[in-house]
């Protein structure tokens, strides 16, 4: 009986009592996987497609309530990260983005929001993360030239 119940109190120091199982979004593993370069490639591409479904919405349907949703749910982030790309390089949005997927709490949330967090940081005020984050945090979004 002792032989039985000593693997047992082994096993159970070893496994972890707590062990909570990180439910990843396969676009997070996919992402973290790549090269930087590659990462800028990937987020060109899905911006680029995003564009590309806005624009056959709209030759398709017209402005219907499908076009304005994907217009203001999709399309209008990315239009406005494609404007700030004649000011900024792509691998600064590609940082914040790495920067988000960073964090525990943020690996099972869509590539659409990791992509709306390195754009509001993008536009934030500030040097240093901390300098953006109270401004984002304060509703100080404003160019930095300001």
């Amino acid at each position: 009986m002792k032989k039985l119940i000593i693997p047992f109190i082994f096993i159970s120091f070893i496994w972890p009592q707590d062990f909570e199982p990180t439910n990843m979004s396969p676009i997070v593993a996919y992402w973290k996987t790549l090269t930087p370069a590659q990462k800028e490639t990937y987020l060109f591409s899905y911006m680029t497609q995003t564009y590309e479904t806005y624009e056959e919405l709209k030759n398709e349907l017209g402005h219907t309530d499908l076009t304005k949703w994907y217009y203001d749910n999709r399309a209008e982030l990315v239009f406005g990260i494609f404007d700030q790309l004649k000011d900024k390089d792509l691998d600064e949005f590609v940082g914040w983005i790495d920067e988000y997927y960073s964090h525990e709490e943020f690996v099972n949330q869509p590539f659409y929001e990791a992509m709306a967090f390195a754009f509001r940081f993008q536009q934030a005020a500030g040097e240093t993360l901390w300098e953006k984050y109270e401004n984002v945090k304060y509703g100080k979004i404003k160019p930095g030239e300001e």
